[in-house]
């Protein structure tokens, strides 16, 4: 039969999730609610594809259009996401998806189109790629995932000696953790910290729309000592896996170890709840949080990202270990909290 590539309607997603959920390469940054949450919270025109074969779906690419005036103009899969890029169960569908980008790209007037692989892509995908030009990045962000067992002590003691003394001394101090869905709670403490660290801060209704989006797929779990919120973080479920996904802390929780209490907090619920996998997500080498999560003992991967440019185009480095952003990432931790939060929200936006 013959396949056809057609944009994703409401009528199409629960199909398109089935067959996320079904492929070995699928994340929860593929899922299709992303689609609306980053339509309607940032304002990008999203481009959601499917190839289908006999009424049946054959892959998906998930496409967001980043424009704005500071940062340029690309074709990501997936924006605000670590993971993303197509999903094929065969050569026709996976090159067809990636043609489809190639002309949106030239059509859009976008100079880069990207697709961001946890793995480096395999088979039909690699294939697709390397005949339609896409070229490797730099090897600038690493994921760390590792197994969890069913079991607290096991978990535990897979954390090294000086980390695991640190989640004891958050215990010993009495911190407590809860699970909810406090979304603004969670912003005020994320605020903060991204504030601290000179990163623009989303918007509230980003952490409601995700929450809205994913429903039980996705809690809030906070650490308080006494009844005071120290530690935040939104955490996402996928198949037996748990992301940890925007969190922070205040100053009294890096005094009280309420970082270090909240991850093993999480890891010791989503264990609970039945998964298996811990992903700490990505971090950048060289960075305090690379750091942080060698500690707990995870292995950095190198994230695998392709990128199609126009002619005369380079590939972007919107990222905090470029000099350029030096100056401003500096000013911007000394920026009092309510203007961060006023500013942050429109710049953000475009760092995807």
């Amino acid at each position: 039969m013959s396949l056809a590539i057609r944009p994703l309607d409401p009528a199409a997603a629960p199909a398109w999730d089935r067959f996320v959920l079904a492929h070995p390469a699928g994340t929860f940054f593929h899922r299709a609610a992303w689609r609306d949450v980053i339509g309607t919270v940032f304002g990008h025109a999203t481009h959601y594809l499917y190839a289908e074969r006999d009424g049946a779906i054959t892959g998906i690419l998930p496409l967001g259009q980043v424009k704005t005036a500071l940062f340029g103009h690309s074709l990501i899969s997936v924006p605000f996401c670590v993971y993303g890029g197509p999903l094929a169960a065969d050569a026709d569908s996976a090159a067809a998806l990636l043609a489809h980008a190639a002309r949106l790209r030239a059509d859009i007037g976008a100079p880069v189109a990207e697709c961001r692989f946890r793995d480096a892509p395999e088979g039909v995908i690699e294939t697709a790629l390397h005949d339609g030009g896409w070229v490797a990045g730099e090897s600038l962000y690493v994921t760390f995932r590792k197994p969890i067992a069913a079991d607290d002590a096991a978990n535990l003691q897979a954390i090294p000696r000086k980390q695991r003394a640190m989640v004891r001394k958050g215990i010993e101090r009495g911190l407590t953790s809860r699970t909810d869905r406090d979304a603004d709670l969670l912003h005020r403490i994320y605020a903060e910290s991204v504030r601290n660290l000179g990163t623009p801060v989303y918007p509230r209704r980003y952490f409601h729309a995700l929450l809205a989006a994913f429903g039980e797929d996705c809690d809030i779990l906070t650490i308080r000592d006494g009844e005071t919120p120290i530690a935040s973080v939104l955490n996402f479920y996928f198949r037996d896996e748990v992301l940890p996904y925007y969190g922070g802390g205040t100053a009294q929780a890096r005094a009280r170890a309420g970082n270090d209490m909240m991850y093993w907090e999480v890891m010791r619920r989503a264990a609970a709840r039945g998964c298996r996998v811990f992903d700490f997500g990505r971090s950048k080498a060289g960075t305090g949080a690379h750091a942080f999560k060698r500690n707990w003992g995870f292995a950095p991967s190198p994230l695998q990202y392709r990128f199609l440019l126009a002619p005369g185009a380079r590939i972007p480095e919107l990222n905090p270990l470029n000099p350029k952003f030096r100056l401003f990432i500096a000013a911007w931790k000394r920026l009092p909290l309510p203007l961060a939060n006023l500013l942050g929200p429109p710049i953000v936006r475009g760092l995807a």
